[in-house]
């Protein structure tokens, strides 16, 4: 019986089927011999039958009883095989687990149980043991997935193979192989915990290049005695090269205020996990100095060579300068990192750059035809009155200007009137944003003033059709900045872009004549910047208020322009009085936007009303308009503002910032806000 099944269920093939029935086609070819030897000599013929006859049943009779046992050495040999491959698999040092097509484990080595600490038989879903292997990462058709993962402490590279079973089904006796699909998946697990370590560590000990410089070295020094100075130095230039050693870098003094250090990018690290607290350990070197000793850091790292680490560093160090300085700038190809940022900056008595870049600007708009200026979108008198300023400095110089312009809020509108409709200004004067775009060319220069965002700039378009660009602004630089600008003058010390343009005009042409309307929008621009002269306010800001008012500026008639309507007055005090104090030392509130043309302004207004409240450090006021949430941030000295907003997605200055969200609710802002205050507390960088 064993050896029907035998002989019924195994077929031989191929070389070894010939090579066993080659003796039946000799004897087949030895009965044809017979029959010919016959017709020659019969009694040659018996002999031959006789032969013939012995072999044929020699044949048989092995062919018979030898087959089987061939038969059963093979499928001895087969079994065994399997066997010792199923064991070589089982002991593979590889992990390795082949899953139904539903994702669930249906055999595993010995290696991959030991990565996952189970036993064998183990049959969950292979989600319950990695749970990024989701069944969407599973291999369509030929493909070979590949997916990094970390599992407990080790890191991994996964690979699965799909394994079509329809071959096995359509040889199979109990399954209906007509369209049939069912596969396994086979699974790999490449440990690189090791190669992992291995390139974090040569990434950890990759070099960064950085760049130290000391904003108030000059105004530092000047604070003490001759005779102490140098030991003021000393004692700085003790505390930087201590804390560059501590990280075990190199620190090499290459100006009398500029240092150039070097360090492993680890070191980085843990800088950045102190907040980079050398900034705060330079304010305490005092030596009887009235100013304290304020340091911009800028690191570059993560580059694809040490220049490029280099330039990472400078890029950085000029950011730090362009947002105020006492702040750490970290520059990767991917992000930029800020760091400190919490003193104001300190205004210069020297006016030397101001003339500097009023001959740049002078060269430049002589060398053109037509000039356009340009503000931030929903321009403010601030911006609109510097726009003016640089007006009057290209009529000085004979050339054509444009002021771009397209929506008038009730703040600007009384100096806008001032301007439309009176003969001795050009009714082009003021334009829109296509109008702007047709006069853009190459005989044209733009100016962009009150503001270094491309994005929020009256007219982005504007920027890709003028390859002359003038940037002059006073708010603290971002991430975000105008690119490839001809001429760039940001000043975060300035009260406001028109105090900037009032120290250029008096550089630009001894000559000059400024109209008293002229005098009017820059002055309203310093006193609103200013809040009345009350914020941010230095010598060189009276100064340039003096400049204005001996050419016209009129303070009554500048009162007189910007009195408020019932409407704003009582929903700024509505917005004071609502106000919830959070933590003790936030003042937030809401301004209601109804039946206000401005409402971004009252909610401004509503801000700095609400610094006036003891205890509030900052206040933060939102307001709904044009279908978006506008977040007005305000605060005196204890909080920088700007970096709160920076990471809502705004910007500003260290005093007054802001910020806009779309598509969310008053509520929703407001908690967005709370929630940052709470991260910052927690971080440390809001005491």
């Amino acid at each position: 019986m064993v050896r029907v099944m035998t002989k019924t269920r195994v077929k031989l093939k191929g070389k070894l089927r010939t090579f066993l029935r080659i003796f039946i086609y000799l004897g087949i070819v030895l009965a044809l011999v017979m029959v010919a030897v016959f017709t020659v000599n019969f009694t040659a013929g018996l002999i031959v039958a006789a032969f013939a006859a012995l072999y044929l049943m020699a044949v048989l009779y092995l062919d018979f009883y030898n087959k089987p046992i061939i038969m059963n050495e093979l499928v001895s040999f087969a079994t065994e095989y399997g066997q010792i491959q199923k064991r070589l698999l089982r002991e593979l040092e590889l992990p390795h687990a082949l899953l139904d097509d539903t994702g669930r484990i249906i055999w595993t080595n010995a290696a991959f149980e030991k990565v996952i600490h189970e036993e064998k038989g183990f049959h969950k879903s292979i989600t319950s043991v990695f749970p990024t292997v989701t069944p969407d990462k599973f291999p369509v058709g030929e493909e070979e997935t590949h997916q990094k993962l970390s599992y407990e402490t080790g890191f991994y590279t996964l690979k699965m193979k799909r394994i079509s079973l329809d071959e096995m089904a359509a040889n199979s006796d109990i399954i209906e192989a007509e369209s049939y699909e069912g596969y396994l998946i086979a699974l790999y697990l490449f440990d690189e915990t090791a190669l992992r370590l291995a390139i974090k560590e040569v990434d950890s000990q990759s070099l960064a290049a950085g760049l130290i410089y000391i904003d108030n070295y000059d105004e530092a020094l000047e604070s003490v005695e001759e005779v102490r100075r140098s030991l003021l130095t000393a004692l700085i230039d003790r505390k930087i090269n201590k804390c560059i050693a501590s990280c075990e870098g190199i620190s090499k003094k290459i100006e009398k205020d500029k240092y150039f250090i070097v360090m492993p990018k680890k070191s980085v690290n843990d800088l950045k996990e102190v907040r980079f607290d050398l900034l705060e350990d330079v304010k305490t070197v005092n030596i009887g100095n009235e100013m304290a000793v304020t340091l911009s850091i800028g690191i570059g790292l993560d580059g694809l060579s040490y220049a490029q680490n280099y330039e990472f560093a400078r890029n950085a160090i000029d950011l730090a300068l362009g947002r105020g300085g006492d702040q750490a700038v970290v520059k990767t190809p991917e992000e930029i990192s800020y760091y400190g940022g919490k003193s104001q900056k300190v205004e210069k008595s020297t006016r030397v750059k101001a003339r500097v870049k009023a001959h740049a600007l002078k060269e430049i708009i002589s060398g053109k035809d037509t000039v356009i200026v340009m503000g931030h979108r929903l321009g403010d008198v601030d911006s609109f009155g510097s726009s003016v300023g640089i007006y009057r400095i290209a009529k000085t110089l004979d050339r054509k200007c444009h002021i771009v312009l397209n929506d008038v809020t009730t703040s600007m509108q009384p100096l806008v009137d001032l301007f439309r409709g009176n003969p001795d200004y050009e009714q082009d004067m003021i334009i829109t944003n296509q109008q702007a775009i047709d006069i853009a060319g190459n005989n044209a220069v733009l100016v962009v003033v009150d503001v270094n965002k491309p994005s929020i700039t009256e007219c982005p378009e504007l920027l890709r059709f003028c390859k002359n660009i003038v940037v002059l602004d006073h708010h603290r630089q971002g991430t975000e900045v105008i690119e490839n600008a001809t001429l760039s003058y940001v000043e975060p010390y300035a009260s406001s872009a028109c105090e900037m343009v009032s120290e250029i005009l008096q550089y630009i042409d001894e000559a000059v004549k400024i109209r008293p309307e002229e005098a009017d929008s820059m002055y309203s621009g310093i006193m609103v910047d200013t809040n009345n002269f009350m914020n941010k306010t230095g010598v060189r800001t009276f100064e340039a208020a003096a400049f204005l008012r001996r050419n016209g500026a009129d303070v009554t008639r500048v009162r007189k322009l910007f009195r408020e309507d019932a409407l704003e007055y009582k929903a700024k005090a509505d917005a004071v009085s609502q106000a919830e104090i959070y933590k003790g030392a936030y003042a937030i509130s809401v301004c209601d936007s109804n039946e206000l043309q401005s409402p971004t302004v009252t909610a401004a207004q509503a801000a700095n009303e609400l610094l006036n409240i003891k205890g509030v450090r900052a206040s933060f006021t939102c307001t709904q308009y044009q279908n978006q949430i506008y977040v007005s941030a305000r605060s005196i000295d204890e909080v920088n503002v700007q970096i709160i907003m920076e990471k809502l997605g705004g910007g500003g200055h260290i005093s007054s910032a802001g910020c806009q969200f779309e598509g969310i609710s008053v509520e929703e802002a407001i908690n967005m806000i709370k929630n940052q205050l709470d991260t910052m507390i927690e971080a440390g960088e809001l005491s």
